[in-house]
């Protein structure tokens, strides 16, 4: 059996170099990353409940559930803007020369 040999990513676009994904792929892994690391920021700094935030962002307790779980395969980045929209937190995007 052939060895596999461990390799460590250090960042989303990391990631995707070693997963064999394009750039644009890892850009979209950081960015949704980063919605999710705010949204269960507030979340819990907020102790709300996950029917509390299914309620603010008029989606479904099953599906703030993923998002806080970390499982957002099925969760698309408009439903995560919209959550934290309705947490009172403005998201900014910005622009900088790829490395």
């Amino acid at each position: 059996m052939k060895k596999v040999k461990p390799v460590a990513a250090r960042n989303a676009r990391e990631l995707a170099k070693a997963l064999g994904l394009t750039p644009a792929d890892g850009l979209e892994i950081e960015i949704r990353s980063d919605l999710n690391d705010k949204i269960i920021e507030v979340v819990n700094k907020r102790e709300l409940t996950h029917s509390q935030v299914a309620k603010l962002a008029h989606t479904s307790r099953t599906r703030i559930t993923a998002i806080l779980n970390r499982n957002t395969q099925e969760i698309s980045t408009d439903l995560m803007l919209r959550v934290i929209a309705s947490l009172g937190v403005q998201a900014k995007l910005q622009f900088k020369r790829a490395a």
